[in-house]
């Protein structure tokens, strides 16, 4: 995804009021510099690689004293790693930011997680967050189609023009075994009536081209490659302000959404930096960050950037968390032997 980030954006909303005098006296862009927090903060994290600096350098601008150190990839690597480094009995990270609750509930689960509960959550809905404090949810990301207007007769409004004639081999999605999104996306999907795993099979069928991450479905799209591809919301828009030839459609159907949830690792060495830093997300300061970078954000209040659907404005699918957790594997195993990706 790090091709269709928009870094001019992401520095001027972190230098915006950042005066040589205000610096010197101790301000920064969002306000006070704040004290008492400093050490190092491991942050494992699977957002692009340039919002993810754009958060931590806004951070790091109130907390002088801080130092994060950032560990990126997709999800599915991220937890992997975790997974690796509990079981050489050192986990590392101290904060997590990764794709969807489903995920955080299997880490809750394995025991992994702190509970806090953040003054911040307070304006976080009920629905977007853990009940015993382990994960908050950060933003509203929806899946839905990006369309290469160059190249489709006309925009859809419904996912199955993905299974049409006009579509054959020339549609792309993310895979399971490395975003997060597509993992939660299969879980939601097959479970919905109208979709299920027929839907899935449509979609091998015609020849459905499987990529790495969300990014890989946007470039493919753009670049005319490909006319139509299963997308997190957030790269179809910013790639449109951009200038590339992709509308992003929300079909009739309904589409998943994820929260992108972060939460405090149990055996954390800096618990002090990590309460200050999920604070710092779920703020207004934090989430008003969010928006300039161009995601929907979660806190009630602020507004979603353009060419975003608030998430009161979605027909939104939605399945039982603890059942997508016990099916998960399974379901990527189906999608494996489905699609021969593994």
């Amino acid at each position: 995804m790090r091709h269709y980030v928009l870094p001019a954006l992401a520095l001027a909303v972190l230098s915006a009021g950042c005066s040589q005098e205000a610096l010197q006296s101790g301000e920064a862009a969002g306000g006070e510099k704040e004290a008492g927090v400093s050490g190092t903060l491991s942050f494992y994290t699977s957002q692009p690689d340039e919002d993810a600096q754009a958060l931590v350098t806004a951070f790091q601008e109130k907390y002088p004293e801080a130092k994060v150190e950032t560990f990126r990839s997709g999800t599915e690597e991220v937890i992997s790693k975790l997974q690796a480094e509990k079981q050489a009995g050192s986990v590392q990270a101290d904060v997590l930011l990764v794709a969807d609750a489903v995920t955080f509930e299997s880490l809750k689960e394995a025991d992994m997680l702190m509970n806090y509960e953040s003054s911040e959550a307070e304006h976080i809905p009920d629905d977007f967050k853990d009940p015993d404090g382990t994960y908050t949810g950060t933003k509203v990301m929806a899946t839905g189609l990006v369309v290469n207007t160059s190249e489709a007769a006309e925009m859809p409004t419904s996912w199955s023009v993905l299974a049409g004639k006009g579509a054959k081999g020339k549609s792309i999605m993310p895979s399971p075994f490395y975003s997060g999104a597509a993992a939660y996306n299969l879980g939601v999907i097959t479970r919905q009536e109208e979709l299920g795993w027929d839907f899935y099979k449509s979609l091998k069928n015609n020849e459905m081209s499987i990529t790495k991450g969300n990014g890989g479905v946007l470039e493919a799209v753009a670049s005319g490659e490909k006319t139509y591809g299963m997308v997190v919301d957030f790269v179809a828009a910013r790639a449109k302000q951009d200038g590339s030839p992709v509308e992003l459609v929300y079909p009739e159907e309904g589409v998943p959404v994820i929260t992108e949830p972060v939460g405090i690792m149990k055996n954390t060495d800096n618990e002090e930096a990590a309460k200050a830093f999920v604070d710092f997300v779920l703020s207004e300061e934090g989430q008003k960050l969010a928006a300039e970078i161009g995601y929907t954000p979660i806190r009630e209040g602020i507004e979603a950037p353009e060419g975003l659907r608030a998430v009161e404005e979605l027909n939104v699918l939605t399945s039982d968390t603890s059942e997508l957790l016990k099916a998960r594997e399974e379901d990527k195993e189906l999608f494996g032997g489905m699609f021969g990706q593994q």
